[in-house]
């Protein structure tokens, strides 16, 4: 590979495609590097960096129908875990980087989160609601280990009393089981695990930096023993990649004691697309004409839709036969539709450490 840029080892993209707001586009030229095996193996590292993120808010709301809460919390922008099938991707554009290896390897933590969230739910005029911890990125990717910025807001949610929904794909979710646990005695959290398929060798190319999926497995039943309500997301479902692996994941979250089941099938929006593309062509040489072909039937023909309503299923013949699939050993399996209700009831400020009351 002499004179070339060498794959980034443990990375979902492969790529570093234009930034779609950008008018200037930087294209490497390995060429002048013929020979410089140390710099070649030095890029070849692509280590995650961590910057400063000083947003001023922490919430943010969308108007989709086809999404269960309206309130966001993510403390993290970008995400490790490297999922060639992120549909977040494309919001790393935004900050002037591209949605391929920078997407996974430049993370911004927001480390007022604890601190804007107490703001946010302190406001006169808040009424309670599901807010879910991450619409966006993982809120327990690797950066989570070190910043415990999720750990910090769910005390805040304790503290207030404020019902949240996590949604995760990595088991480190269980080293906060003491929070989770008291919120579950007061009704105030549900947990999403998703997961793509019970093959680890699949998971490991298409999110490389995920958990397992038996140390998956091993969180929901961790979970579930300790009485916290679990949801199963087989998310996202790849159409002749692991559809069929619909009945198995299934079974086996079952088994480990989830209660609910959903499922998203595979979206693509705007630079998402050439970078699960190059995975296909990278990892999966023989199957991409037939996979990208089963997408497309489900997309009226294209590779993607961005119409509420269809987007998160799909149409057509395939789209129907996964969802009558799924539907058919959810329900034999013995899933229930949804988690048990939370109480928005108890939602309650706590008082101001002066001790005075506040007058508005």
């Amino acid at each position: 590979m002499s004179g070339e840029k060498r794959s980034p080892k443990g990375r979902g993209s492969h790529l570093n495609p234009a930034n779609r707001f950008e008018k200037v586009h930087v294209q490497d030229d390995w060429e002048h590097f013929d020979g410089d095996e140390e710099f070649l193996d030095e890029v070849n590292r692509t280590t995650t960096q961590y910057f400063p993120d000083n947003s001023k808010s922490i919430i943010s709301e969308n108007d989709s129908s086809d999404v269960p809460f309206r309130l966001t919390l993510n403390p993290y922008r970008g995400c490790s875990h490297g999922c060639a099938y992120c549909y977040a991707r494309p919001t790393h554009e935004y900050l002037g980087l591209n949605a391929g290896v920078d997407f996974e390897s430049k993370i911004f933590v927001k480390e007022q989160a604890a601190e804007l969230f107490r703001e946010f739910l302190s406001r006169p005029k808040y009424q309670p609601e599901l807010i879910g911890m991450s619409g966006v990125t993982d809120c327990y990717q690797p950066a989570e280990r070190q910043y415990r910025l999720t750990r910090s807001c769910l005390e805040v949610a304790l503290e207030f009393r404020q019902p949240v929904g996590v949604i995760t794909k990595n088991a480190l979710v269980v080293r906060d089981l003491d929070l989770l646990t008291t919120m579950a005695s007061q009704r105030l959290i549900h947990v999403s695990i998703s997961m793509t398929s019970l093959d680890h060798e699949l998971t490991q190319t298409l999110e490389p930096r995920t958990s397992a999926p038996a140390a998956k497995l091993r969180a929901i039943r961790a979970l579930t023993d300790a009485g916290i309500p679990v949801r199963v997301m087989v998310s996202p479902i790849i159409p002749g990649l692991n559809d069929s692996s619909i009945p198995a994941v299934l079974e086996a979250a079952r088994e480990a004691g989830a209660q609910a089941a959903s499922y998203i099938l595979l979206r693509l929006p705007l630079t998402v697309l050439p970078v699960f593309q190059e995975w296909l062509e990278r990892t999966r040489p023989t199957q991409r004409e037939r996979i990208e072909h089963l997408i497309q039937n489900t997309r009226d023909g294209g590779m993607n839709s961005s119409q509420f309503g269809e987007r998160m299923r799909g149409t057509g013949v395939i789209a129907e036969q996964i969802q009558q699939t799924f539907r058919l050993f959810r329900r034999k399996l013995g899933y229930a539709e949804h988690l048990p209700d939370l109480d928005y009831s108890r939602f309650e400020p706590p008082r101001p450490k002066s001790g005075q009351l506040t007058l508005f």
